[in-house]
């Protein structure tokens, strides 16, 4: 018993006992079910039921909801394709979008991102020889319409047709092309025919690149095909040395062309020079023998036999009226002469000076004896 003699309360008459937490549960309680519609749970109906006060409450949150769930974002690198009650409506671009739900639907795709694909196979080339070749594609979504809607499974489409544009491709190589030369060819090629294959079938899909990242033989004739690169490496090799050695060997044959050239050319001056000179010694010598013929002819004579006595070693003379030829071994001469000029004249003197003078003595003696004749 309190102090007032009254029980549970204060001074001032009010009941200062704190509620219990089940029966401030079951108010809560109360108070949602008379807002959704529901009654109480000891058959007491103090929310009475649905109550259309509350209806529009209801509508706003629903609404709410509703919008809430049509607002997405699309990325600067995707793109947004709407359905409108599963019909094709538009491509939204990057920003914040909404669309109303559940009579539209969308999917964003990335229209940037280049997506890689690897295809190892065995390949038959047209010589009829068995290949390994594996191949990369880098590709990306170009149509995101006909990458949604078109087709089914666009990558999967992808695979296949890389698969036929590859077989095709290297079907119609030989086995040296695909395995060294001609991989860049196939490659090209092989893009080519798959661009072609997937916008034939709808995909969307865009080649980037192809390429051919790796061919080779099949392991039973590994080791010749070794020895088939071995040798055209060498024929590489020998052919390099032969360019260098054509490029080393070409500039000096133009240097001694050139050469040749310029002595033809000097020689071709020399010999107009020397023709020029022998033209105005001859009209020199045509002056002179028109003035006087018999002097002229016979010194004409004179130099003739002195150019020719000059080189020889021995002269023989036919003496007129005899029958004896004067017959004078210069060379012999020579001999003697020097074996008696030893001892005055130096060493350093040669043979050819010797019968030099030896052989103007015999002109100078000849001209004497041609002129004694003449006086006869």
């Amino acid at each position: 018993m309190s102090w007032n003699g009254n029980d549970n309360k204060d001074p001032w008459g009010r009941n200062d006992t704190p509620p219990e937490i089940d029966e401030v549960i079951k108010k809560v309680r109360e108070k949602v079910d008379s807002i959704f519609g529901g009654g109480s749970s000891g058959g007491s109906s103090s929310g009475g039921g649905f109550s259309m006060r509350n209806l529009p409450l209801i509508l706003g949150v629903l609404v709410l909801l509703w919008v809430g769930a049509g607002i997405y974002q699309v990325e600067q690198a995707e793109r947004s394709v709407v359905l409108r009650l599963g019909k094709f409506e538009e491509i939204k671009g990057p920003g914040l979008r909404w669309n109303p739900p559940i009579i539209d639907a969308w999917e964003i795709v990335d229209v940037v991102r280049v997506r890689p694909h690897r295809h190892d196979a065995l390949m038959l080339t047209k010589d009829e020889n068995i290949v390994a070749v594996t191949v990369s594609v880098q590709y990306q979504i170009a149509d995101p319409q006909k990458y949604v809607l078109d087709i089914r499974d666009a990558d999967a489409s992808l695979v296949q047709a890389t698969e036929s544009a590859l077989r095709h491709v290297v079907g119609g190589s030989i086995m040296d092309d695909a395995l060294t030369t001609g991989r860049e060819l196939i490659a090209q090629e092989v893009k080519t025919r798959l661009q072609r294959y997937l916008n034939k079938y709808n995909t969307g899909l865009e080649v980037v690149i192809v390429n051919i990242e790796d061919s080779s033989p099949p392991n039973q004739v590994q080791e010749a095909f070794d020895d088939v690169i071995k040798a055209r490496e060498d024929e590489v090799r020998a052919r390099n040395e032969a360019e260098t050695y054509a490029n080393g060997l070409v500039p000096e044959a133009r240097g001694e062309a050139q050469r040749m050239l310029q002595d033809a050319e000097a020689y071709k001056e020399q010999v107009v020079a020397e023709a020029q000179g022998d033209a105005t010694r001859f009209n020199l010598l045509l002056e002179e023998y028109q003035k006087a013929p018999d002097v002229t002819r016979n010194r004409l004579y004179l130099d003739s036999i002195q150019a020719v006595m000059s080189n020889s070693t021995k002269v023989m003379i036919d003496v007129e009226g005899g029958n004896n030829i004067l017959y004078l071994p210069l060379d012999k001469i020579a001999e003697s002469a020097r074996g008696v000029e030893s001892l005055n004249i130096p060493s350093g003197s040669n043979n050819s000076s010797s019968i030099r003078d030896l052989t103007n003595q015999v002109i100078e003696e000849i001209r004497r004896r041609n002129r004694q004749e003449e006086r006869r």
